[in-house]
């Protein structure tokens, strides 16, 4: 029996043209299902098919094939099948026949009230919704894929899947968010794909990576990477139920902040990066020993340009493919937590660079930046500004830190560059700088976002810790946002850094006459709750190593940093170290290289490294050098105007633990017969004296400690003499743990 075609049910649409030549904003009013009447027209479009044929299902019987008509040279084919019938495309290639469901028979896919909530600024975890997510519909498997270009004429998905073609899967336009959606059958986890996006004057965009791609390709390669979405096995429920208490206020906080690609480099050659497993054998065990309680990693969020160390992000989503694959870094995160050690990652929404497959002008409009180059461009890096104004960027960057925090069971963020958010003119000069709507030079936009991030992580993630990186003296950040500040839970005492640093390079004859550089700290140093921070910006852009700066001698360059870290360990605030300045590395920290672990070979070296160590350990041991870090009570000078010795004496409290005595000599003269007014009576062990010969010094001291004596001192009714090693520091406390 012949069947009889009607030709009417072949007739393409006007809009067709459009379609064939990759400028079609609505591909579904085109192709896929469209009833007419008792049959369905199914049109498809295959360039370079041989032929395409219709599968179709019969409900009592085996399926049935039907050739689908090509409609001239186009790639344009078109079918029925009976009305509301399943079926998919047999399509036969030069090479292959492939089997495959019709990604235009679905209909839209994603929530219409997530994407209201999106648009509004009010849904903090569009990463559910966005990118690439792995899913069955209908039980036929696949990818849905989905991106925010509001500005765009047509967004399609293109990958190794569809040859890189961006007529192949042109996506659907949800309008009212400027999202656009496509479910792709058959492909999964591990594809390469991006958004290939036509802009509203017909041009075509560089090739965009996913904003919201949860893995990437290792640079320089720049394609994303479909993820699955099964989450990791945790197992550090322990850890997660103490962490709270770990990271509060009162707890000792100790962190090793480290550069992962140079931390050490996999059998010493240069041209190898360590990965997640490798640093799960070494870094974990390294940080365990010195007594750290965190780790800081510098940015590890997927980055083009290595030179950056991190900072110039663009996969806010993706742990970076250097290092090896996202379960690996859960694996570490986890590995971590299982050991006692806390994790802290640098996060950057200051900025972004401009590659062109990056956010950059990625509708073909500013859409995640300013237009305004004054408002949009930092000039220092060369890197553009969120729009901290608009709804979907901060709903970008807020579901970054959460996914972070959530995902991958992150213990803090580190929120880079925050100064440069809060100011208009930062590091601008007069005319190159935007005021804000009342003529101010406060980023208004940026101060809301930054509350807004802080009041939905408090809320989600209470027990998450947030450190801001702010150099000025922008006032609250670390007061909660009811109280009018920032929301921060610490911040980096930045001034305390700059004025601490300019004090111990100076030549000890002339310290006595600037003792106020260490003094000026504690006029401020319970505004905030704050982290001392000796961090990797510190030994770089031509500082050199903290060791190099120090002055006098070979050895007086070590005594003169081992008493400087003995004076940060002691005073009040939590502490960071950069990787490297643990074992006083000689030279400036280079990203392309590694720390100079051989230099440990050196006793003074060794010294300092295990000085660092038990200056962890003792922190952790007396309740009084971190208990009340925030707390004036917990602080009181003894000595602070000894001009002609430049010495200094302090005593740390804590509620419920001993008193705490700290003497820095900061003079290579060794001074005998000191006296210094104590709190209390009895003996006073000499907790660690860092002139001691294990640590490299002379061994100079008070025979492990000295009984007090009943001669008011200092405000104190008792006291005792001492003998002040040359350059050196002396704890004291009349309680000696095993550190």
């Amino acid at each position: 029996m012949t069947r009889r075609y009607d030709d009417s049910l072949y007739i393409v649409p006007e809009q067709t043209g459009d379609l064939l030549a990759g400028r079609c904003s609505d591909p579904f009013s085109i192709l896929g299902r469209h009833n007419a009447g008792k049959v369905d027209i199914i049109r498809a479009f295959y360039p370079d098919a041989a032929k395409v044929r219709l599968v179709v299902q019969r409900p009592r019987s085996a399926p049935a094939e039907r050739a689908m008509r090509p409609v001239d040279d186009t790639g344009m084919y078109i079918g029925t099948v009976p009305q509301g019938a399943h079926y998919h495309f047999r399509i036969t290639w030069a090479d292959a026949v492939e089997e495959a469901a019709d990604p235009y028979s679905f209909g839209p896919l994603l929530d219409e009230e997530d994407l209201n909530t999106f648009s509004k600024g009010i849904n903090h975890h569009p990463e559910r919704m966005l990118g690439a997510h792995p899913m069955m519909i209908d039980g036929v498997e696949g990818v849905r894929f989905s991106v925010w270009a509001p500005n765009a004429r047509r967004v399609s998905v293109i990958g190794d899947f569809n040859i890189w073609d961006g007529r192949r899967h042109s996506m659907r336009l949800r309008h009212a968010a400027g999202v656009w959606e496509i479910f792709i059958p058959g492909i999964g986890a591990g594809e390469r794909y991006k958004f290939e996006i036509m802009a509203k004057n017909g041009s075509l965009l560089p090739q965009k990576a996913d904003p919201f791609a949860r893995f990437s390709e290792r640079p320089p390669a720049t394609a994303s990477l479909v993820m699955s979405d099964t989450r990791f096995a945790w197992s550090d429920d322990a850890w997660m139920g103490e962490r709270a208490g770990r990271q509060s206020p009162e707890a000792p906080i100790s962190i090793y902040e480290v550069h992962v690609s140079s931390w050490r480099r996999p059998g010493g050659d240069p041209d190898r990066t360590a990965t997640w497993n490798d640093l799960t054998r070494e870094l974990i065990p390294y940080a365990v020993k010195m007594g750290f309680t965190h780790i800081e990693l510098l940015p590890i969020m997927e980055y083009p340009f290595g030179g950056s160390w991190g900072y110039q992000s663009l996969g806010l989503f993706a742990p970076s493919a250097r290092h090896g694959k996202p379960p690996e870094f859960a694996a570490f995160i986890n590995a971590c937590h299982a050991a006692g050690l806390g994790v802290i990652l640098d996060w950057v929404p200051a900025h972004f660079p401009n590659d062109v497959h990056g956010l950059a002008c990625f509708d073909g409009t500013a859409l995640f930046e300013h237009m305004d180059p004054r408002e949009g461009v930092h000039r220092d890096w060369n890197t553009l500004i969120y729009n901290f104004g608009r709804h979907e960027v901060r709903a970008f960057l807020i579901s970054s830190a959460l996914m972070w925090l959530e995902r991958y069971h992150i213990d803090g963020l580190r929120v880079d560059a925050v100064a440069s958010m809060l100011y208009r003119d930062y590091s601008r000069v007069e005319g190159d700088w935007v005021p804000n709507v009342h003529g101010g030079r406060e980023n208004l936009e940026a101060v809301s976002f930054i509350r807004e991030l802080n009041d939905v992580i408090t809320r989600e993630v209470p027990d998450a810790i947030i450190i801001a990186e702010e150099s000025t003296a922008w006032p609250g950040v670390t007061h909660t946002t009811p109280e009018g500040g920032l929301g921060f839970s610490f911040k980096w005492n930045m001034g305390w850094m700059h004025d601490t640093l300019t004090f111990i390079q100076r030549d000890p004859l002339w310290r006595g006459y600037h003792l106020s550089e260490i003094l000026f700290g504690m006029h401020y140093g319970f505004s905030e709750r704050f982290v001392l921070s000796l961090s990797h910006d510190e030994v770089t852009h031509g500082k050199g190593s903290l060791v190099a700066r120090m002055p006098g001698d070979y050895w007086q360059k070590h005594a003169n940093l081992r008493s400087y870290l003995a004076f940060m360990w002691c005073h009040p605030g939590k502490k960071l170290l950069f990787m490297g300045c643990e074992i006083a590395q000689q030279h400036e920290w280079n990203h392309d290289g590694e720390v100079d672990w051989v230099a440990l070979n050196d006793p003074l070296k060794a010294g300092m490294q295990r000085l660092v160590a038990d200056l962890n350990h003792m922190m952790r041991a007396y309740p009084a050098l971190h208990e009340a870090d925030c707390d004036p009570r917990g602080f009181s000078w003894l000595i602070g105007d000894d001009v002609s010795n430049a010495v200094f004496a302090w005593a740390r409290f804590a509620p419920n633990g001993v008193p705490v005595v700290v003497v820095w000599n900061t003079t290579p003269l060794v001074r005998h017969q000191y006296r210094v007014g104590l709190p209390s009576g009895g003996y006073w062990h000499e907790v660690i004296n860092t002139d001691g010969e294990i640590y490299g010094g002379s061994n100079t001291g008070n025979g492990g400690g000295v009984n007090a004596q009943g001669q008011p001192t200092h405000g104190c009714n008792w006291s005792c003499e001492l003998t002040l090693p040359p350059l050196a520091v002396l704890i004291l406390s009349p309680f000696l743990p095993e550190v």
